[in-house]
């Protein structure tokens, strides 16, 4: 198997087990504070990415030596709240709806990328933006009646989940990608335990099973996609994410009996062809920029 299809091969499983911890993130969050559940999954995760720092960097000290302390503490605290946010519109709006509106984040990237890097976006680009914003109201249906405040609870997850990855290519200029893993993990650890502790609830043994796998498939997720960036350029992989959506989707339906509204279909779709040219497009610039 070549290097570009064992990346593919590693980002679809990605998509998969991150797929399935969304689902117990929403079973979880149903039923528990979800400041626990990010806090506790976040000890696990963090013990993980101080496993990978110090076997990349050698040290802690190095791992966490950086140019620009402030901006990656606060990419650390953007994202440890996004998977707050986003995890409240599982347990709000399921799944389905959540991913459906969720997944216009790339196109928030490219749009962003002009104010925030100074990156230039083509025409092309904001055309699919456009398309992908238009499919995005055809989910909310805004003054159908159908509309909710709670389904704008997902998008504000996929604009603090742009700005995160702004912010990190932005940082990865001056830092190793082992540095801004090191401090994604410790700083979502530590400000999620300030928060989570005051929220504490025991937690029934059957579904202390459920956060140990939680713990598991998170730290296996970002170990997967970790894979994929290494053995296949990201621009190459990247549209594969998309298929956490239909994992998803799929989890949604068959597990907790969610169901896939027409207009939601429909206006996921037009988001998914956006996000996927959007990104082809910038792979295509890329390519002949170099």
């Amino acid at each position: 198997m070549s290097d570009h299809h064992r990346g593919i091969a590693f980002m679809v499983a990605t998509t998969l087990v991150f797929a399935l911890q969304d689902g117990l993130s929403r079973h979880l969050g149903e039923t528990y504070n979800i400041f626990m559940v990010v806090m506790i999954r976040y000890w696990f995760f963090a013990s993980f990415v101080i496993a990978i720092a110090l076997r990349q960097s050698g040290s802690i000290r190095r791992a966490a030596a950086t140019r620009q302390p402030v901006v990656q503490v606060f990419r650390g605290l953007l994202l440890s709240f996004e998977i707050c946010v986003m995890v409240a519109a599982f347990v709000l709006l399921g799944l389905i709806e959540g991913h459906a509106i969720f997944a216009c984040y790339p196109l928030l990237i490219a749009a962003l990328s002009g104010p925030v890097l100074g990156e230039k976006v083509g025409w092309r680009r904001w055309c699919a933006i456009g398309v992908g914003f238009v499919g995005i109201l055809v989910i909310l249906q805004p003054g159908s009646g159908v509309f909710t405040l709670a389904a704008l609870v997902p998008f504000a997850s996929a604009l603090m989940f742009a700005l995160y990855g702004l912010l990190t290519r932005y940082v990865s200029a001056r830092d190793s990608a082992a540095t801004s893993f090191f401090y994604t993990g410790t700083v979502g650890a530590v400000s999620m335990t300030l928060i989570g502790l005051w929220f504490w609830e025991p937690m029934v043994p059957r579904d202390w099973g459920w956060m140990a796998l939680l713990c598991v498939m998170g730290a296996t997720g970002h170990w997967l996609l970790i894979k994929a960036y290494e053995v296949a350029e990201a621009s190459a992989v990247q549209p594969f994410a998309y298929l956490q959506l239909v994992f998803a989707s799929l989890l949604g339906f068959f597990v907790f009996g969610e169901t896939l509204r027409t207009n939601v279909a429909v206006g996921a779709g037009l988001v998914v062809a956006a996000g996927v040219f959007t990104l082809v497009r910038a792979r295509r610039v890329a390519a002949s920029e170099g």
